[in-house]
């Protein structure tokens, strides 16, 4: 007679670990011997974990090689559309020091990008002439699909020197600027985010921008003319059915050069007329904006794209040109509307502005989440939406499951697998069918120990990382994403220091005891992100050790946030801090990835906030602070930080404690900057939501010591972040601006028959 299940046979039985659906574990145990030995060279006596992973990463891949290729001759039949002392210092990674296992170069479909040169006008047209030409190399990339046995190819591209680099310079002893010169064509793929406040990084950021829209609209036009799988002979010449199998989405204005270099090779190299030409790129184009912020609209100088890339000066200025005109025939006499909507701008230093060029030149506009699509409209984007209203639409972001709560959360995972099986993978929507369980004991107290375990684990990694003792029972309050003053990380901040002095006026009160965790990079030319992140850290150096805090309060900076990081703290937070000023957040995602994961937010009314307090209940949300029309009503009236300083004690006792150096005794001028920018010049406006967020964070206290009521809370936000998944997202994108519709059919496998 067999014995009764226990929970952890049960939960064995339907466990999602295993959804990886590995074939033959002894075939994939020969596999690995084969490539440790033949392909790497070694045996396990001097093989060494690097080894080891590049062993496991080759047999893993040999899995995704057949279903490569026959993704690929499918799409070919089907033709479809294609830190250190508290300061952050930056380290070079060179992160393909011992190669990618990943990746397979394609060497056979190098391009040449040209750069700089002049323009020549001839009876047959525009000709670009006297270039400097440096080749992009391809590097393909598996991207398998979820349990369908497809895998689709993303390709990047390395920039190579020609082999004759400057052969001439080399013979008359010019070997060393020969060399530099090859280094300077290699920089552009070598040099992530170049510090572009000075004109170096202005030009090599451009020139990154241009390379890989180049080398990529190359390729799309070499596919699109070829029709078989790895083809390379020529078979369409006529463009008319072009925008039906090529769909390019610019994320953001950093491709926006795609639009006049797809003119310029219609018009130059395939003499297609302009009209057709124009129709051809609108149809194929289509634009995100992902900000509202000025200084993240990329508006280049004309002197410099004019050394740069003259031709596509010219033709820039040829659509501005016939754009303008059809405003004028639009909105007759209304010129400063056409100085408005110009896509160049004048003033002491001439520019082009990017996101007017992607406007004018796609079918679709679409912003991040509801709130921003609106601003986009009645802001930024006024006069283009007057003109042209169709264009306009709105893709909320979403998050990919998989990697977000089925890898990242296994516990979580298989707890609501065990409730509701395990389709809602695949369709996340279906997590609604937790809602039923919000008063199950069994399920609440699941929950609340799958986040206990992962917060233990993570206390752990913390305390192995940081040596610094966490209590695990302590609230984890966090704070995880880019470091920027419109984020307000300053003012969780001051929270952290209003709980401190709290605790120093009353050390026998009870507090609910937090461990705050901030986390997150610095661009590297952004002064007053840099100093935020000293402030924490300061913050953290004076409490951690003040024996009257004990554990009641810890404060860490998780450094160097990145996505192997964000799978450890998210599973682990109780508190997902999204407090940015409201208008100025066009969507975010990390709050996305903290509410499926069983966090409570705490945040404004901004971004993807809404929508998600939307589908959650507001009562299920820790809701503060000013709406757009209360920033934008605070606007008219005139922000004046003096008036909450003087107003708000606790307040003013923290910006004394930051004149003063409390929080830096050896130089007690460290964060003058903070304060000045606080109290004059805060485009942000972080005192005014300081009140609420306090009383906010309260509410948030007398809660986590209901632990029941906590958990149900948690529950019914996971139950209702299904919208928030990236498989809606990309539906809509499919269906709404490139024109296909979604497929759920799965391939067969190479060993299949078909």
């Amino acid at each position: 007679m067999s014995r009764p299940l226990s929970d952890q046979d049960k939960r064995k039985q339907i466990s999602v670990r295993g959804l990886a659906g590995v074939e033959n574990v002894a075939e994939l145990k020969k596999n690995f011997n084969r490539h440790l030995h033949f392909t790497l060279v070694k045996d396990r006596n001097v093989a060494t974990p690097r080894d080891y992973y590049f062993a496991l990463a080759h047999t893993v891949r040999d899995h995704l090689v057949g279903r490569w290729i026959r993704t690929q001759q499918h799409y070919y039949e089907k033709d479809p559309k294609k830190i250190c002392g508290g300061w952050q210092m930056e380290e070079a990674d060179d992160w393909l020091r011992y190669g990618n296992p990943w990746e397979k170069a394609r060497p056979e479909f190098m391009l040449p990008v040209h750069f700089y040169g002049r323009v020549e006008h001839t009876s047959q047209g525009a000709k670009w002439v006297d270039t400097q030409v440096v080749f992009a190399m391809p590097y393909d990339t598996p991207v398998p699909g979820y349990r369908n046995n497809v895998v689709n190819t993303m390709r990047l591209w390395s920039a190579k020197a020609p082999n004759d680099f400057n052969l001439k310079d080399f013979n008359v002893g010019g070997y060393i600027q020969a060399v530099l010169d090859r280094n300077l064509a290699e920089n552009i793929s070598r040099v992530l985010y170049p510090n572009d406040n000075f004109f170096e990084g202005k030009e090599l950021r451009l020139k990154q921008e241009y390379f890989v829209v180049a080398a990529t609209l190359q390729d799309i036009i070499r596919r699109f003319k070829s029709s078989k799988f790895g083809s390379r002979d020529p078979v369409r010449t006529n463009f008319d059915a072009f925008p039906d199998k090529v769909a390019i989405q610019l994320n953001d204005t950093h491709p926006s050069l795609a639009i006049p270099e797809l003119m310029r090779i219609l018009v130059d190299l395939e003499q297609l007329e302009w009209d057709k030409a124009w129709d051809v790129t609108v149809k194929t184009c289509a634009y995100t904006n992902h900000t509202v912020l000025p200084e993240a609209l990329e508006r280049w100088p004309v002197h410099l794209m004019e050394t740069l890339l003259p031709r596509h000066l010219q033709i820039i200025y040829e659509i501005n040109q016939r754009f303008l005109n059809r405003v004028a025939a639009a909105f007759p006499g209304d010129v400063d509307r056409l100085r408005r909507m110009s896509l160049v701008e004048e003033g002491a230093v001439k520019r082009i502005n990017m996101a007017h060029l992607c406007i004018a030149g796609s079918h679709a506009v679409n912003g991040v989440a509801r709130i921003h699509s609106e601003i986009l409209k009645k802001t930024i984007f006024k006069d283009f939406y007057e003109l042209e209203p169709h264009k306009f639409q709105n893709k909320t972001n979403g998050i990919t499951p998989r990697r977000w709560l089925v890898l990242c959360n296994p516990g979580l995972a298989e707890v609501i697998a065990e409730r509701i099986g395990e389709e809602y993978i695949s369709d996340l929507d279906q997590l609604r069918k937790l809602l039923s369980y919000v008063d199950d004991e069994a399920f609440i107290r699941d929950v609340a120990k799958v986040k206990q375990e992962n917060k233990l684990k993570f206390s752990a990694y913390l305390e192995r990382e940081y040596k610094v003792q966490i209590n695990p029972n302590s609230l984890f309050d966090v704070q995880v994403k880019r470091i920027h003053e419109y984020k307000r990380q300053l003012l969780n901040c001051l929270h952290i220091i209003t709980l401190y002095n709290r605790i120093k006026r009353e050390p026998s009160k009870f507090m609910v005891p937090r461990t705050v965790m901030i986390g997150g990079k610095a661009a590297p030319g952004y002064h007053m992100a840099k100093m935020i992140i000293k402030l924490i850290t300061a913050i953290g150096d004076v409490v951690n050790h003040d024996p009257v805090v004990g554990d009641r309060l810890r404060v860490i900076f998780l450094e160097n946030y990145r996505v192997s990081l964000a799978e450890k703290v998210i599973p682990a937070a109780d508190l997902s801090e999204q407090i940015s000023t409201a208008g100025t957040e066009a969507s975010g995602t990390g709050n996305m990835k903290f509410m499926l994961n069983g966090a409570l937010t705490i945040g404004t009314m901004d971004g993807a906030n809404v929508e998600m307090a939307e589908e959650a209940g507001e009562e299920n949300f820790f809701i503060f602070g000013m709406r757009v029309e209360d920033v934008e009503r605070l606007d008219q009236r005139g922000y004046n930080a003096q008036e909450y300083y003087d107003r708000i004690p606790e307040l003013r006792q923290i910006i004394e404690q930051l004149s003063s150096g409390f929080f830096s005794p050896k130089q007690p001028d460290l964060f003058k900057d903070i304060v000045n920018m606080l109290m004059h010049h805060d485009r942000f406006k972080v005192f005014a939501d300081y009140e609420e967020y306090i009383k906010c964070q309260e509410r948030v206290s007398e809660l986590y010591k209901n632990p029941r009521e906590w958990t149900r809370m948690v529950i019914r936000n996971i139950a209702t972040s299904g919208k928030f998944s990236s498989d809606r997202t990309i539906a809509q994108y499919a269906r709404e601006i490139w024109g296909v519709e979604p497929s759920h059919q799965r391939l067969p496998a190479p060993d299949e028959k078909i």
